[in-house]
């Protein structure tokens, strides 16, 4: 089994440079099998959402597509998968960015009442209270 970092699904995904993106799709095709399949830490899944946002302007639709694809695939393992989908879930329908629903999912699987953030986009969410709102 391999791990998969942010930077290799990334050049897999967006294909951005040819080299890099070459590397990223042998490695993947050859290496992530459904017995064997690529982990990906939720900290990887949080990163990339990230990076396809910010960096790559993918919207929140394509975002969400993307990861149902990930985790619906044979060849790949997202760690916590349940808890990542619930997090995909919860950032179809709401606001919050894909790691601050993942953030609040954690904590309240360690008993937290509630998770505190300034995040005014987190409103509206059970997991959550917004501080100054």
């Amino acid at each position: 089994m391999i791990g998969l970092d942010t930077n290799v699904l990334v050049r897999y995904i967006v294909r951005d440079d040819a080299r890099q993106a070459a590397a990223a799709t042998r490695l993947i095709e050859a290496r992530c099998k459904a017995k064997d399949p690529g982990t990906i830490t939720l900290v990887v899944a949080c990163e990339l959402v990230w990076v396809l946002a910010r960096g790559y302007e993918y919207d929140r639709s394509a975002i969400a597509g993307l990861l149902r694809r990930i985790l619906s695939a044979e060849d790949l393992r997202v760690e916590r998968s349940e808890l990542a989908w619930q997090a995909l879930n919860l950032y179809e329908e709401g606001k919050a960015d894909f790691s601050d629903y993942v953030i609040g999912l954690c904590n309240r699987e360690e008993k937290a009442d509630i998770t505190c953030t300034f995040d005014r986009r987190a409103k509206g969410c059970g997991l959550f209270q917004v501080l100054g709102a």
